[in-house]
Parts: C-alpha cells; sequence; structure tokens
C-alpha cells in the first residue's frame, strides 16, 4: 500500500463508504491521511469515578457491571442505561436511542467512556459518552495507550451523512500503522530545519492522533506552511515559464497616447495615469505581460485598458476582450466604442446569441452582421477588437495577430478557459509561435495576503482612487422598525427625479437562495426575499403610483435589455432586481441602493452592489435591510458602513470571518489549512521565500522528485484563478 492506492483498495471501506469519500474529495489513500481534523475533543484527563463534577465532561475507565435496554413511556425513547465502577465507586451512565450498544458493550467489559455529567430525577449520570472497550491484552500498567476515540486528544474531522469522525478514526489509525515511515518527505531538508518544522511521518501521526496539543499545533504549523509553499510554488512556476515564453513587443506611441487622453471628456486621475503607464512599458516588452488590474467600483479600470488596447491596435495587432455576462459584454461594446469614436478602430461583439460590428462611418454605426462573415473578418485581422463573452474561446474563433487579452472580473473564468483564449490564438503572420499579453480587471477587492498568494504569477497594478467629483456613498443598516421611514425617504429621491435599485437574493418563494448561506440560514433567521413577491409588494402596496419594473436572470436576453435601457432613458423609477445587476451596469441617474436580505449576501457582493449607485456627482445612499439579531451580522454590515475603500473592507471580512468566507473565494479550492493562514502575511511573504529560493537553486526541482510529484497531484486537486 503507497499513498496512490485507490480508497477501494483499502480495507474496511466498503462501497457504501467509497461513494461517500469519493463525495468529499477523498479517492486514494493520499487524500485520506490529507482529511485533517478541525479541531480535537480534549479527553486525556481521566478521573477516578468518585471525583467527576457535575456538568463537566470527564473521562472515567472502569468495568460495566451491568448493562440494559429499556423504553421512556412520555417520549417513546430507547434508553441504554449501564452501571460502571472503578476503585473509587460508580456511576450510571444512559445512552439515548442507541439500543444496538447492548450487543456491543457486555457486562464485564473494561471500558474508557468520555461525556457530559447530568442530573436527572434518579440522581447524577454519565450522558451519551463516547465509549472504548478495552482490551484484555492491553498493557496492565497502561490501559489506555492505545485508544483511539477516549482517553486522549480525539480528533474531530470534517463529516458528510452517514460519515462520523468515530467512523473516520477508526480507518485512518490502521492505515497510519500501515504507512508509518513510509510517506515520501517533500520539504527539502534544509526548508525543515530553518523553519523549525516537523518532518512529515512525525506531523502526519500528530495531527490525526497528537500526544498533546503542541505536537497538534507543531503539526499543524508544518501542512500550513507546506500547502502555502506548493501554492506559492505553483504560482512561480507558472511566473517562470511565462518569462521564457516570447510576446509581440508593442512599443508606446506616446504621441497616440496623449492624442486619446486629450480626447476624453473627463481628467484621469493620477492612479489610472500610474497603472496604464505600468502596463504599456510591460506591453513594450518581447515577454507576456501578466498583470492584475485590481480597482473599486468605478474607479476607471476600462479607461486604462482602453488606453493599452489603442496602443496595441495602432502597432497593427488584435485585442480581445472578454467579459462574464452579455450585460456587460455589450457595455463594454457600447462603452469601448464611444471612447474610440475618434480613432477609427474596428470593434465588433460576439456572444453567444448575438454578433455585432461597428461601421465606422461619419457617425458610429452598429451593424448586425452573420457569425460566419465576423469570424472571417477576426481571422483576416480585418477587426481590431474583439469584444465578447465566452465564445471567445470556441474553437472557431481564430484571430489574425491577436496581441492583447483583457478579461473582466477574470476570476469568474477557469483556468482552462482562460488558457484557451491565450494559448490557442498565436500571431499568424509570425514565424515564431508568440502568445498575447495579458491583463486582467476586478473589481472584486482582495487583500494583500490573497492577491500575494492567488496572484502569485500576475503583477499588481491597483487604482486606488476614485474620479474627482464623486461623493462618498452614505450606507445604513435598517432594522425592521425603521422601514417605513426608509420607504419615505426613498419617495422623495425618485420626486427629485432619481431612481432606485432593489435586490433580493432569489427569484421564486420557496427556491434555494443563489448566494452562500451563513449561520443565520441554520437558524432560520431573515427568510430571503423572493424578487417577484418583492415586486408586487413595491407595485401595487408600497409604490403603486411610481414606476417600478422586475429584473431576473430567468428573463430572456431581449426583455432585459429592454429594462435596462428604459431604466437608463428613466422611463422606469425604482428597479427591483436580483443579483444581475452585480457588476458592469451604469445608470447615472440611480441613488439610491436598497438590499433585502443583506446578511444573505458576502461582503464583497454587497460592496459590488453599492458600487451601482453613486456614479455621478449627485449625493448617493445604501440601504442594508437585515431582519437578523445575529451579532455577527451587525458586526459584518457595520463594516461596510464604515469602509472606506474596498480593499480595506476585504482585509475586515477576512478578519470577521476567514478567507474560505470571501465571496467566491471556495470556487479557488485552496486546502483548508491553506486558507486559514492567508491571514498570516509574514507565514504567506516566508513560504514564498522559501519557493523563491528552491526555483532559483533548481527550476525543474530535479533535486526534489518526491515535491515535484506531489506538486503535480496538487497542481490537478486545486485550481488557483
Amino acid at each position: 500500500m503507497n499513498l496512490s492506492t485507490p480508497i477501494k483498495e483499502i480495507p474496511r471501506i466498503g462501497p457504501s463508504f467509497q461513494k461517500k469519500l469519493q463525495k468529499m474529495g477523498i479517492k486514494t489513500a493520499e487524500d485520506l491521511l490529507f482529511h485533517f481534523p478541525h479541531r480535537y475533543e480534549d479527553f486525556s484527563n481521566i478521573r477516578p469515578i468518585s471525583k467527576v463534577k457535575l456538568n463537566e465532561t470527564c473521562c472515567i475507565l472502569g468495568k460495566i457491571l451491568e448493562i440494559k435496554n429499556s423504553r421512556t413511556w412520555k417520549k417513546k425513547m430507547i434508553l441504554t442505561q449501564a452501571i460502571v465502577e472503578d476503585k473509587t465507586g460508580a456511576i450510571k451512565v444512559v445512552w439515548f436511542n442507541q439500543p444496538y450498544l447492548i450487543k456491543v458493550l457486555k457486562a464485564g467489559d473494561l471500558v474508557c467512556l468520555a461525556g457530559k455529567i447530568n442530573v436527572a430525577d434518579k440522581g447524577v449520570f454519565l450522558s451519551s459518552p463516547a465509549y472504548e472497550k478495552i482490551p484484555l491484552t492491553s498493557n496492565i500498567q497502561h490501559p489506555t495507550s492505545n485508544l483511539t476515540h477516549t482517553g486522549r486528544l480525539v480528533p474531530v474531522y470534517p463529516e458528510t451523512e452517514g460519515l462520523s469522525s468515530r467512523w473516520l478514526r477508526y480507518i485512518l489509525k490502521p492505515l497510519l500503522l500501515k504507512l508509518k515511515n513510509k510517506i515520501p518527505e517533500i520539504l527539502p531538508q534544509k526548508i525543515i530545519e530553518t523553519e523549525n518544522l516537523l518532518p512529515i511521518n512525525q506531523a502526519i501521526w500528530q495531527i490525526h492522533f497528537p500526544d498533546s496539543m503542541t505536537l497538534a499545533e507543531k503539526a499543524r504549523e508544518r501542512f500550513s506552511f507546506e500547502e502555502l509553499f506548493l501554492i506559492e510554488l505553483s504560482v512561480l512556476k507558472e511566473r517562470l515559464k511565462l518569462n521564457k515564453a516570447k510576446a509581440p513587443a508593442i512599443p508606446l506611441n506616446i504621441e497616440l497616447i496623449k492624442e486619446f487622453v486629450k480626447s476624453l471628456p473627463f481628467k484621469l486621475t493620477n492612479a489610472q495615469r500610474k497603472c496604464a503607464w505600468q502596463i504599456l512599458e510591460d506591453l513594450a516588452k518581447p515577454r507576456p505581460m501578466s498583470r492584475l488590474l485590481e480597482g473599486d467600483v468605478g474607479s476607471g479600470k476600462t479607461v486604462v485598458a482602453v488606453i493599452a488596447s489603442l496602443n496595441v491596435v495602432r502597432a497593427g495587432y488584435q485585442v480581445a476582450f472578454m467579459a462574464p455576462t452579455e450585460i456587460l459584454a455589450k457595455q463594454h461594446f457600447q462603452e469601448v466604442a464611444k471612447l474610440l469614436k475618434p480613432f477609427k478602430v474596428r470593434i465588433a461583439l460576439l456572444t453567444g446569441k448575438e454578433d455585432k460590428i461597428l461601421a465606422q462611418k461619419l457617425e458610429n454605426e452598429v451593424l448586425e452582421i452573420s457569425r460566419n462573415k465576423l469570424l472571417d473578418k477576426v481571422k483576416k485581422g480585418e477587426i481590431d477588437i474583439l469584444i465578447g463573452t465566452h465564445s471567445l474561446i470556441q474553437d472557431k474563433v481564430k484571430f489574425g495577430n491577436l496581441a492583447f487579452c483583457v478579461i473582466d472580473e477574470q476570476h469568474r473564468f477557469g483556468v482552462e478557459q482562460r488558457a484557451k483564449l491565450i494559448t490557442n490564438n498565436y500571431p499568424l503572420k509570425t514565424a515564431q509561435k508568440m502568445i498575447p499579453h495579458f491583463l486582467s480587471m476586478t473589481a472584486t477587492p482582495i487583500p494583500r495576503t490573497l492577491a500575494l498568494t492567488i496572484y502569485g504569477d500576475l503583477d499588481l497594478s491597483i487604482l486606488d482612487e476614485m474620479p474627482k467629483g464623486r461623493k462618498k456613498i452614505i450606507t445604513k443598516v435598517i432594522p425592521p422598525e425603521e422601514r417605513a421611514k426608509a420607504y419615505d425617504f426613498i419617495r422623495k429621491q425618485v420626486e427629485k427625479g432619481e431612481q432606485v435599485f432593489v435586490i433580493c437574493p432569489r427569484i421564486e418563494p420557496g427556491e434555494k437562495a443563489s448566494t452562500q448561506k451563513g449561520k443565520e440560514d441554520i437558524l432560520g433567521w431573515a427568510e430571503a426575499k423572493a424578487v417577484k413577491e418583492e415586486y408586487e409588494k413595491l407595485s401595487k402596496k408600497v409604490f403603486p403610483d411610481l414606476k417600478v419594473a422586475l429584473l431576473h436572470g430567468k428573463m430572456k436576453t431581449s426583455e432585459k435589455e429592454k429594462t435596462m435601457k428604459d431604466f437608463k432613458a428613466k422611463k422606469i423609477d425604482i428597479l427591483v432586481s436580483t443579483s444581475v445587476v452585480e457588476v458592469g451596469i451604469d445608470i447615472p441617474a440611480a441613488t439610491v441602493m436598497m438590499i433585502e436580505g443583506a446578511e444573505r449576501f458576502g461582503l464583497a457582493q454587497l460592496y459590488q452592489f453599492r458600487g451601482r449607485v453613486g456614479r455621478s456627482n449627485l449625493q448617493s445612499y445604501c440601504f442594508l435591510f437585515t431582519e437578523s439579531p445575529a451579532k455577527r451580522t451587525r458586526q459584518r454590515l457595520q463594516a461596510i458602513v464604515r469602509a472606506e475603500s474596498g480593499f480595506e473592507l476585504a482585509q475586515k471580512d477576512l478578519e470577521i470571518r476567514g478567507p474560505g468566507s470571501l465571496s467566491g473565494v471556495k470556487q479557488w479550492g485552496i486546502p483548508d489549512l491553506a486558507m486559514e493562514n492567508l491571514k498570516n502575511l509574514p507565514l504567506v511573504e516566508k513560504t514564498r521565500e522559501a519557493a523563491k529560493e528552491i526555483l532559483n537553486e533548481d527550476p525543474n526541482l530535479k533535486k526534489y522528485p518526491s515535491l515535484k510529484e506531489r506538486l503535480k497531484n496538487f497542481k490537478e486537486r486545486i485550481h488557483l484563478e
């Protein structure tokens, strides 16, 4: 048996358990061994029965004098009752609804029991304890030395239905004994010594069955370091690969850029100038740029991307501009066309449902064009900028001379999709294969630790300045008793000619919410507002005299477009919508964002919603409606009220809930221990430096075959995007 042994070949794991393990992503012995406990029960302090105290959780060691089942009259519940004694006394033990125990435990058995001491009418008893029989062959002096479920620090694992921590311990202990000292060390010895880490075989035993909490922590430290180290190696190896690749060097056309900046109806911020300059400098190099442009909602990322795109087009190359949704792709098409109107750039739109081309005549005129004709023009290099959704990565889409790829909200695309867009489109006009430059844009704020780790293969450009004239959005958390007051305020804003967004978490009553769930869901707080119900309520009861419209993802594209067009044209006062409006919707007259069930959304998502207002010089407002009394909900929502920037907010979210709860983070598939430690900036930087050192010394990891193999498996298991 070795680490790659499939779980079906591991003793004691039958077909039904194989299915349950696979559901948790556990397919091999290695997956099982690296399914770590998330906490420990401390049952190490074995007390004499005479010393146990009421309401304490304790562990006792004794002999079963008697054990029997009985049924309670009132609750129709089966009780398994036993009397257990040691040298100091005896105690009653009660298990509820576990009648099978009398077949497992018999009078005369020596047992170790761990549970809580309770009291009832008939006296003190040990309530539903964890149990473990002590074999008669045990060491008389140390009868608890080989215990698994009691009498020690006991691991508690992430579980799924029908797969308990007790069962996992039952499987893992013999597996660890079989593979003892056979797990290859993947960390270089000098790193283990420098960082004072436990060797792999000691660490794997101590993380599952620790001899002390100190050793459990040391084991977690080792694997936290290891997982972050593997992530850093992955991204840095990717960067090395990119550094060896060739890309077209796009000369910087200063006069052209000056002319473009002069043509803009607004003044660029210093942050926009700085980021544009960083990108233009990278494009001038003969190796592929790989850069992430981060900026708050409304900070002007698109203009920066257009500056770079115009420079690329004038050098004789093509640009691919990909967006996650049709609404956003069309908005980019319109915006890019408007910005580049004086420069006669050939721009086209390709989505899953329709294709358009911008004919450069006296005016910008949008024409429908057949897909085949458009694809032919793209292949011949007759389209300068092609804007679209996932449709850009279809096999049929071939560019004649692609040199620059821009992807908006790139975390919504898989790595494979991104790679396909970049590598399937080598320029046809050059003899040597080159790959295009890559710019990724995101408005989702990412704390420095996450950015360092997940985007370690990308250079960072940050737009940390808002356009002049924008006012800070006033944000308030609205409890149920202040709802009527908020409605009155909204009416006054509409009377002034301003518009309102209302966001709800889901579409039909009873339908599963599309957003992430928190503790409030489990407690049954804050039933999500169905968007259709909300529309009916607002249009008929609250604002019957105002123009209220509905928008959600299940509507036809043409209906959605018409609704947004009418909203922009001020034919609609209040738009009730699902999270369809999360990104890319620009309505200057919208000054109120009202969010129902605000606790249902991640902070990053709430921040995106808030960014849909405040797009002009008008004072804007964001109202977070919640009916949840949970303390954590109030804490989180107050964070968005106080946050000055998206980056500050993301850092706060990281502190409050941990990285696993950040909007969208789970899709990165980062292992739990690494996720926990992304908050630990010194550790992130330490693992990064260690990865750099190893790759500088041995870029192909020839000296470290075990590390190379583990890295390969690790990259298959996770995706960083």
